[in-house]
């Protein structure tokens, strides 16, 4: 496998670069699809409306002019003679790209079209004019300091001598016709047509669930052998500790625990999935679950996916388990050398019954005693790395994950198939539903007469303002547009701030300390807030564009409100359809949303923006490929069936994956 540093033109800093887009090696480079495909065609702009997407081509009119603003941004404007039309050209931060702009130069423009200005808001120049004949390109996720059409270089590049791994058995292949895999790959990054695209994405998408189902199904089947702890733990001294909370649990929480109980005390090891609806109280059942493995004698660890929510899962745990008497520590990357050394002795010494962090558990320098139960907070499947991690670490410890994101039963069996499953479904008492309200865009003025009744109150207000292209280039006019709405509005008696992705983590960080102290009342975000936030005096969520989220994106974001008793509101605002989004305001059940967003979204858009997969797949979706993965699981089952002997199986890729997923199990 060739290395990163040895293709053509990849220095240092590139190498640091695409190692923070995950791109390690010459493998992931080429899986390194496009998130979407766009037709290249030269626009009629007389057929054009008002912000329609533009693509044309033309000579400099004018010397470009350059303002500066802010952190190092900047706004570019010039004029382009197309032949036809003379037309305002702005773009933002390719201010360097000023001294090749010559009058006279032929260039071709990208952007969305401003009818009423003339003005196209370019999102990309390229330097030429347009070919004739219509053509398809990918379009990559990039990172600030290396654009999409780099690392198609690079791609490119290591596609001219590749010898591809191919998983899927030569029978499959056959069966289902697909297309070559070097060839599908090639044609994935240079597609000829629409139609070899889909052939060609189809083959692709297949591997991956063909893999994923793979290592599934083994794991599957070979659950009932996996042996785990035995505990020896009266549930009257469980039942003690319930009692004594402030609290009183749901139906489906006291079910959720007699099951984590009962795995707990038999020998077959626990695989559990416990999903439930935002603000369920999953985490109080995780609780109690480490309260059952204490009692047993054994130590406890909770991955969270953030610093921020490790911190707050931290804060929390330690006030339930202090009467107790019950040591709880916290181990993540941001901590000071110092109390990282202190807490990391203590869990080497044994004294530390509950650890809370992030990706830092699993370090090498971290050594547990007696780890009996790891329970995983929002991490999207497949988690076996990290069980892995976990497993040279514990006397094979029993695995509790959580999910905020309820999908439907049926899919629920097919993708977490090697767990068993259990759902809470009940809200706690004492939280009210949030109120969702849909406006479209001409109703602005009624959107801020309700952020003004809440901010009247004292509460605080999210505002989601989604990228119009899947990267780290903001689409600036559109985020200064809305700032400058709510300033004008807002801005003489309440604090108003921008989250956004060009921020650094301790920038974003600060930020959220700020809002969580109510230093800041109105908070802009260019990012999704996080998963799990608590600022119980936020009471109103604003989605500009909602259209663009899913479903249970939306409801996800809906969450982060109604945190406390307040009553909350989440406000969704549309300029396009809205029949989907009207099920948001009929409903606060997620499992009913997710039913809905897996029948609405069908078989996906070629040319949309594809939503990343549930297991991180770089091309499948298990909400489009539904169909498919079932084939994969199918097909999957009856070659484990076929090849009982491991060491009998002729594909040396495919037998090494098996291998390896038997040493993750």
């Amino acid at each position: 496998m060739q290395k990163l540093e040895e293709i053509k033109g990849v220095g240092p800093k590139t190498l640091g670069l695409l190692k923070k887009l995950n791109i390690n090696n010459s493998y992931d480079l080429i899986s390194f699809y496009p998130f979407r495909y766009e037709v290249i065609k030269r626009s009629d702009v007389r057929n054009l409306k008002q912000d329609d997407k533009i693509i044309i081509d033309g000579v400099v009119e004018s010397i470009p002019s350059v303002v500066y603003f802010k952190r190092k941004m900047n706004k570019m404007t010039f004029r382009l003679n197309t032949g036809n039309f003379l037309l305002n050209v702005t773009i933002f931060n390719r201010a360097f790209l000023k001294n090749n702009l010559a009058i006279n130069s032929t260039i071709t423009i990208i952007g969305k079209y401003d009818k009423l200005k003339n003005t196209v808001i370019a999102s990309d120049i390229r330097f030429g004019g347009l070919s004739d004949k219509e053509s398809i390109e990918g379009v990559y996720h990039s990172t600030y300091g290396l654009s999409g059409s780099k690392i198609k270089k690079y791609i490119d590049e290591v596609l001219k001598d590749y010898d591809v791994i191919n998983y899927v058995p030569e029978s499959i292949v056959s069966k289902y016709n697909f297309m070559n895999k070097l060839e599908a790959v090639y044609e994935v990054h240079n597609p000829s047509n629409i139609q070899k695209l889909e052939q060609a994405k189809e083959g692709l998408k297949y591997e991956e669930l063909f893999i994923f189902m793979l290592q599934m199904n083994y794991l599957k089947l070979s659950k009932n052998k996996q042996v785990g702890i035995k505990r020896n733990v009266d549930f009257k001294e469980v039942n003690k500790f319930i009692e004594d909370l402030p609290f009183k649990l749901t139906e489906d929480q006291l079910t959720a625990v007699n099951d984590i109980y009962n795995d707990l005390v038999e020998t077959t090891k626990m695989n559990r999935m416990l999903q439930g609806d935002v603000g369920s109280g999953k985490t109080i059942v995780a609780i109690i679950g480490m309260y059952i493995n204490y009692l047993g004698g054994y130590m406890s660890a909770m991955m969270a996916p953030t610093e921020v929510l490790a911190n707050q899962h931290y804060s929390n745990i330690s006030k339930i388990f202090k009467k107790y008497n019950i040591k709880v520590a916290l181990l993540t990357g941001k901590l000071k050398k110092s109390e990282r050394d202190r807490v990391a002795s203590l869990i080497n010494k044994g004294e530390v019954d509950i650890l809370i962090g992030t990706h830092a558990l699993i370090t090498d320098d971290i050594n547990y005693h007696k780890l009996g139960l790891v329970i995983t907070d929002e991490q999207h499947r497949f988690g076996v790395n990290q069980r892995s991690a976990f497993k040279n670490k514990g006397e094979n410890p029993d695995i509790l994950y959580m999910s905020a994101t309820p999908i439907p039963r049926t899919y629920a069996l097919t993708l977490y198939g090697d767990m068993d499953i259990t759902s809470i479904k009940t809200m706690p008492s004492g939280r009210k539903k949030v109120t969702t309200i849909l406006k479209s865009e001409t109703e602005i003025m009624d959107v801020l007469q309700l952020m003004y009744q809440e901010l009247k109150k004292k509460h605080q207000i999210y505002v989601i303002v989604p990228l119009i292209e899947e990267s780290d280039k903001l689409d600036m006019e559109w985020i200064e547009k809305i700032e400058a709405q709510l300033n004008k509005a807002f801005g003489k008696y309440f604090k108003i701030a921008s989250l956004h992705g060009k921020m650094s983590s301790d920038e974003k960080a600060e930020l959220m300390e700020q809002f969580k102290q109510n230093k800041i009342q109105i908070l802009i975000s260019t990012t999704v807030i996080e998963v799990g936030i608590d600022v119980a005096n936020a009471t109103m969520m604003v989605i500009y564009d909602s259209y663009r989220f899913g479903l249970s994106t939306l409801h996800q974001l809906r969450g982060r409100v109604g945190r406390s008793n307040l009553d909350s509101y989440c406000v969704l605002i549309s300029g396009r359809e809205t029949k989907r989004l009207e099920i948001l305001t009929k409903t606060n059940d997620g499992f009913v949303i997710s039913e809905e967003d897996f029948k609405l979204r069908g078989s996906g858009d070629l040319f949309g923006v594809r939503q990343s997969g549930d297991m991180n797949f770089m091309l499948a979706d298990i909400k489009y490929d539904y169909s498919l993965l079932l084939k994969a699981r199918d097909d999957s089952l009856e070659f484990l069936k076929q090849n009982k002997d491991i060491e009998k199986i002729n594909n040396p890729h495919l037998k090494e994956l098996i291998i390896r997923t038997s040493e993750l199990g």
